[in-house]
């Protein structure tokens, strides 16, 4: 039989990303103790206030690797798995990296998950899977519409997830907003943090469309999601949207929010059309495992501001803070 859950490490990959070392930290936290998995593709500068501690196992190893994921899985006592490739652009980039990635190393994760005995799987998907739905409220049941590989990648592993037979739980699928807000590995490839970086230092808040609809969520909701989805016996064989009702906001809109946190910033909406529309509920997931997103869109904008400020000299647009940039670069080595 397991260990009981706190006696062994929780593994989780992608745990230098955006999202990863925030789950890391709040696993770590918790009292939990972590085995971090990772390629270190945008560095591991995100993790390095978290080395040298007891609890924290730090491994470098590429999803794509079956065998890397297998040792990794031994003796765990769950798997959060937040390895793939994010963003539309980044995905785009080379189609089958995308695929060996998102949906292969989903798959390894699996395989192992189901030879070591893991408890649970939590996967990271993406409320992008509902694609062009328009105006329309969405639950967990709705349609899906993927309009992008990004978004047809996360909906395929969600399926392998589904599909393979396990002697461990019923894993969990959580499907998030689009992230925003500070984070150790930074990014501003995500349309608030990208907005706000504008604003402050350009005095430009630009958006191209605007009607369509688009979830937002604060990574520490985010990362309190995922821990909370590890360990709630509700979680087991359910899919979850991880977002904020309140957050539910046409382009336009948002852009108008964060605009208004800066004077004299120049707000200018780009005639453009993007097929990408999805108004997403997010009522399951408070009903049923009591978790509400707590930061808003200004709390996320204030401490965006904040960072930057305290860093004058940083250069958002840098590619260490983008993912297509980051993966451009690579693939062009």
């Amino acid at each position: 039989m397991p260990a009981p859950a706190s006696d062994r490490p929780v593994l989780v990959t992608g745990a230098a990303g955006y999202v990863g070392a925030r789950v890391c930290a709040l696993l770590l936290a918790n009292g939990r103790s972590v085995r971090a998995f990772d390629s270190f593709l945008f560095g591991d500068g995100a993790l390095t206030a978290l080395r040298g501690r007891p609890d924290f196992e730090f491994l470098t190893g590429d999803v794509r690797d079956a065998d890397a994921v297998r040792r990794a899985a031994e003796g765990c006592d769950g798997v959060i798995h937040l390895a793939r490739l994010v963003g539309d652009p980044a995905c785009a980039l080379d189609p089958a990296l995308t695929r060996a990635v998102n949906v292969g190393g989903t798959r390894h994760v699996v395989e192992a998950a189901s030879a070591a005995g893991l408890r649970r799987i939590v996967f990271a998907s993406t409320c992008s899977v509902y694609g062009a739905a328009g105006d329309a409220w969405l639950d967990e049941h709705s349609p899906t519409a993927p309009v992008s590989l990004y978004a047809e990648t996360h909906l395929e592993s969600e399926a392998l997830l589904i599909a393979h037979p396990s002697s461990a739980e019923a894993p969990c699928v959580l499907r998030f907003a689009t992230v925003f807000g500070v984070a150790p590995r930074m990014r501003f490839d995500l349309v608030v943090n990208l907005l706000t970086a504008r604003a402050l230092r350009e005095g430009v808040v630009e958006v191209h469309g605007g009607e369509q609809w688009r979830p937002q969520v604060h990574v520490d909701d985010v990362a309190r999601a995922v821990v909370l989805a590890l360990d709630h016996p509700a979680a087991a064989g359910e899919t979850f949207n991880v977002g904020s009702d309140a957050l539910n906001l046409r382009i336009a809109d948002l852009a108008e929010r964060i605009a208004a946190r800066f004077p004299g910033a120049r707000l200018t909406v780009q005639e453009t059309r993007d097929p990408r529309s999805y108004r997403v509920s997010f009522a399951r997931i408070e009903r049923e495992l009591g978790f509400r997103a707590t930061r808003t869109i200004e709390s996320g904008v204030d401490e965006i501001a904040a960072w930057l400020t305290a860093r004058p000299d940083e250069d958002f647009r840098a590619a260490r803070y983008s993912n297509v940039l980051t993966l451009t670069e690579k693939l062009r080595a």
